[in-house]
């Protein structure tokens, strides 16, 4: 058992306690971070003169060392080891002697590993909104293609009025856009550096914190030590964040079930990402957009999990803050994986046009519209939505009568006029799903010109956002 405490005890720490304490087998991970805050640690530490340049090139040299060996696979990170920090420090030291024991200088476990967690969201922050990104690319070129794809838009997932594929996925635009903006504000929020706090009341060292933040790409150092070691907020925040990325996948792929049911057969999901059935060969599942939807569960229980475990702790480090990592590798790592594959799922989806059309000329979806008609012949709004109400009995019994589905503008100029005098010839015009769509102007709806006008916004956008760096 490697640990870097020790002087104070005259016995061994328990086996089982050792193991219960350790975060190695998954602090790992990282390894990067450690080393990089290190680097810059005894870089300003040599700045301020309180090692030498000699220690300074030693330690930085037995860092990339390190560093290097642990990804050519030369180096094996055991679990004889508390936690990564010590690993890293009894391997330099191991490597260079009694110049590694100064790496410590002025530092804290509490300080170094609030920073590489630090360095690790950010670098995870960056990986997502780039997934974001290249999410949004896929949806705007979805967009562009169908801006008169006619489809119906539902409301309790009942039919209610006629939209467009593109109308449709510019919502799911919206949400990713908010998503990303997001994880950039946490970004900003977090990126001040901790290194320097010491345990929580900073150090009797003369440290220059400016310059180590700087050299690590932070805006500055964090204003106070105690916070500095204490703060997991910018987990939550990110987990939080992460939770809603999921939700909105989950939303997504629900659609995506759905539409890809034999009952509805609006889309045509790519063999590369479905599945089959053991026994049944006709089946072609949608077994990606299902896992997604069900891993929107694990990462809301990572949330969870953190929120839960920083409820009620005292200022200002706890030993229960180590449980924080776990939670968050494995949401960002889902997450990350979770963007990656629906986007491949939907950059190869085969959208059915006529089956989508079909669909939304049923259901009475202009029903709105043939209201909007009356309304423009004088009919007060309320008396003309009891006179659609009406047609659509008229026209659903009729349905049974003839064993065939009867739509509004199915029914004859005189049927119509038996139901209200005021209906004309020009109703059939005003009522087709063309029309329907094309009249819906006002800023954000669905008509192509409406749609264009987004579409144009969208794509300077992801011109002018195209990452965090």
């Amino acid at each position: 058992m490697a640990q870097l405490w020790g002087g104070r005890f005259s016995k061994e720490t328990a086996e089982q306690v050792f193991s219960f304490n350790a975060s190695i087998s998954f602090d790992k991970r990282l390894y990067r971070q450690d080393i990089e805050g290190s680097i810059a640690h005894v870089v300003m530490l040599e700045k301020r003169k309180i090692i030498t340049v000699s220690e300074k090139d030693e330690i930085v040299k037995g860092l990339v060392g390190i560093r290097d060996d642990i990804e050519k696979g030369d180096l094996l990170i055991t679990d004889e080891y508390e936690d990564i920090h010590s690993f890293v420090e009894a391997k330099l030291i191991e490597r260079i002697g009694l110049s590694g024991k100064k790496l410590h200088t002025g530092r804290s476990r509490n300080d170094q590993v609030a920073l590489d967690m630090k360095l690790y969201t950010r670098q995870e922050i960056v990986h997502i909104t780039d997934a974001i990104h290249t999410l949004l690319k896929t949806l705007l070129e979805i967009m562009k293609e169908n801006t008169t794809t006619y489809m119906p838009g539902f409301t309790h997932l009942q039919k209610a009025q006629p939209t467009t594929l593109a109308h449709h996925f510019g919502a799911y635009f919206e949400m990713f856009k908010r998503d990303g903006e997001r994880l950039k504000d946490i970004y900003k929020r977090l990126n001040y550096c901790p290194l320097g706090a010491g345990a929580f009341a900073g150090t009797t060292y003369s440290l220059d914190r400016h310059y180590t933040a700087a050299m690590l790409g932070f805006e500055g150092p964090t204003f106070n030590s105690m916070d500095s070691v204490s703060d997991r907020d910018y987990i939550i925040e990110s987990l939080s964040a992460l939770s809603l990325i999921m939700m909105h996948l989950s939303r997504f792929a629900e659609e995506i079930i759905i539409w890809n049911s034999d009952e509805y057969r609006f889309i045509e999901l790519d063999d590369a990402y479905s599945t089959g059935s053991s026994i049944m060969p006709q089946k072609k599942n949608p077994d990606i957009a299902e896992l997604i939807r069900g891993k929107t569960g694990r990462v809301y229980g990572s949330l969870m999990s953190v929120l839960t475990m920083m409820k009620a702790l005292p200022l200002a480090y706890n030993k229960d803050m180590q449980e924080d990592k776990e939670s968050a590798f494995d949401a960002f790592d889902t997450v990350k994986d979770c963007l990656d594959l629906f986007n491949g799922m939907l950059a190869t989806t085969a959208f059915n046009q006529k089956v989508m059309e079909r669909s939304a000329t049923a259901g009475f979806t202009n029903a709105t519209d043939a209201a909007d008609y009356l309304v423009g012949r004088n009919v007060p709004f309320r008396d003309a939505h009891e006179i659609i109400g009406r047609m659509v009995i008229y026209c659903i019994n009729k349905s049974k009568e003839n064993d065939t589905d009867v739509s509004i503008e199915d029914l004859t100029l005189e049927e119509l006029k038996q139901i209200s005098p005021h209906f004309e010839p020009d109703v059939y015009d005003f009522i087709n799903l063309k029309a329907c769509v094309g009249k819906r102007q006002t800023y954000g709806a669905p008509s192509p010109d409406a749609m264009n006008e987004i579409i144009d916004i969208y794509t300077e956008y992801l011109v002018q956002n195209t990452n965090l760096r």
